[in-house]
């Protein structure tokens, strides 16, 4: 009797741990989204509500938080290619590297550790498909700059769907020598490469594998910012609904799928509150539709959210003990449209515009004077630039890592930044913790402050992906 007690117990346990396991994984990275991006998107939808306190995102609400340590092998604050090493491969590496520890041996990632347990694999993102994050979880290249030789990797992995704004040189190597354009190379390895939704849905059917990105003529570098997007931009939640739709065609096995919320790195690397706080908004709208899947496979779906680093040294207050965060519904466009903007004044009245027009121009896009007041020292700021650059046509441009602004713009955005109250420590990354948030099968392996190196060895395991060491068959070193 004791005997079969003991079997009973065994069938059990292994029953329960076979249901825990995570058959469909969803791994959503939010580029540079620190703990205030997060914290500061809620309380930017609340006061929106005219109201004081935090409006939740939906993954905030998710039963497991925590918070991550980012540094890379090299330095405490990390770039994108060693961020993503880690999350992809549970490895810390030196800053620049894609898929490569400190010692340039290829890792195995966790995307390659699904395709190898029968899962199908997907790798998106709202910047280009050959960009640090998405990369680390598909290619091995010692520089995050070698985007021909990363692009080559990806037919290599052989994974299923890849989706994101295009391909940065897809016809010139590193060494800048021009070579055989990728596409031709990825239709050979099997993939249909679908410009646009309306072409995906057309060819999604008969595809083995595929590739998403944006319709001819569109910038390769990156999805339109959330609050620039016009109708019939590709967008983040799309993306991740045609990966699900994809990954679950024919023998269904389950997946795994990496979405990436590329731009609001870059909104913070530009200060720009109002477009990164869109940014964070629409990965949660991407986060909403795995959500509807996990719904309808609640124990056997894990989603996990987190971010590779934190960017720009983002301050919720300045001074006084306030924030005016509404303020930012002002702003219509990001401080790229308004450079763009700024420059077209510049062409259309030959350099010669004047201060009413210019103040015209920024009322409009940024609600200054009309909805916002100004002080004397924020209308002096762009008072004085704008006889800089008009009048005396000394026109410096601000550069960040992805923008190149007008000096006007420039300092538009700062006089907003002052207005809403909030703070930037830099125009890079910074080492502050990022969040982690999950849901579903295997959730529970995620409580307690961790390294990011983690996230993939916890996923690995609660999705049951075999266990390795050393090196694969393939001479992949294995940290998962």
């Amino acid at each position: 009797m004791k005997r079969l007690m003991y079997v009973l117990l065994f069938v059990l346990l292994t029953g329960v741990s076979y249901a825990q396991q995570a058959k469909y994984v969803f791994y959503f990275i939010g580029d540079g989204m620190g703990v205030n991006q997060v914290n500061g998107t809620e309380m930017y939808l609340a006061e929106q509500e005219g109201r004081i306190g935090v409006k939740p995102l939906l993954f905030t609400t998710f039963p497991v938080g925590t918070v991550a340590t980012t540094f890379s092998a090299t330095n405490s604050v990390t770039d994108s290619s060693a961020a993503g090493t880690a999350l992809a491969t549970g490895a810390k590496t030196y800053n620049g590297a894609i898929g490569m520890d400190d010692d340039k041996n290829v890792l195995q990632t966790v995307a390659e550790k699904a395709k190898k347990s029968g899962k199908k694999v997907g790798v998106t993102t709202s910047v280009s498909v050959d960009h640090a994050t998405p990369a680390a979880f598909y290619a091995h290249q010692p520089n995050r700059s070698m985007y021909y030789e990363i692009a080559l990797d990806l037919p290599k992995a052989g994974f299923d769907f890849y989706a994101g704004g295009g391909f940065l040189k897809p016809s010139t190597t590193a060494d800048k020598k021009e070579a055989p354009s990728i596409f031709p190379i990825m239709e050979e390895a099997g993939y249909t490469i679908a410009r646009g939704l309306d072409e995906y849905k057309t060819k999604a059917a008969d595809a083995k594998k595929m590739i998403l990105i944006q319709k001819e003529g569109a910038v390769p570098s990156c999805l339109p910012y959330a609050i620039d997007r016009e109708e019939g931009d590709l967008t983040l939640p799309e993306i991740t609904e045609s990966a699900i739709s994809f990954l679950t065609k024919g023998n269904n096995k389950g997946f795994f799928l990496m979405v990436e919320g590329g731009k609001i790195d870059w909104a913070c690397h530009g200060n720009d509150p109002a477009t990164v706080f869109e940014e964070v908004i629409d990965l949660d709208n991407a986060v909403k539709v795995a959500y509807e899947f996990y719904k309808k496979h609640p124990k056997e779906t894990l989603i996990v959210v987190t971010a590779d680093h934190e960017t720009g040294g983002l301050g919720l207050g300045i001074g006084k003990y306030e924030l005016h965060l509404k303020s930012l519904l002002n702003q219509k466009q990001s401080q790229d449209l308004l450079s763009k903007a700024i420059t077209d004044l510049r062409k259309e009245k030959s350099g010669k515009a004047s201060w009413d027009e210019v103040k015209a121009l920024l009322a409009d896009k940024m609600g200054f004077w009309k909805e916002l007041p100004l002080t004397w020292e924020q209308e002096k700021m762009l008072r004085d630039e704008y006889e800089t650059s008009f009048v005396k046509n000394k026109i410096v441009f601000e550069e960040s890592l992805y923008a190149k602004t007008e000096p006007l713009a420039a300092a538009a955005k700062k006089v907003m930044s002052q207005i809403a109250m909030v703070g930037w420590t830099s125009s890079s990354h910074t080492a502050g913790y990022v969040p982690v948030f999950a849901i579903g099968a295997g959730s529970g392996l995620f409580v307690g402050k961790m390294d990011n190196t983690e996230i993939p060895k916890r996923i690995a395991k609660a999705a049951g992906y075999k266990k390795e060491k050393g090196s694969d068959n393939r001479n992949r070193v294995s940290k998962l």
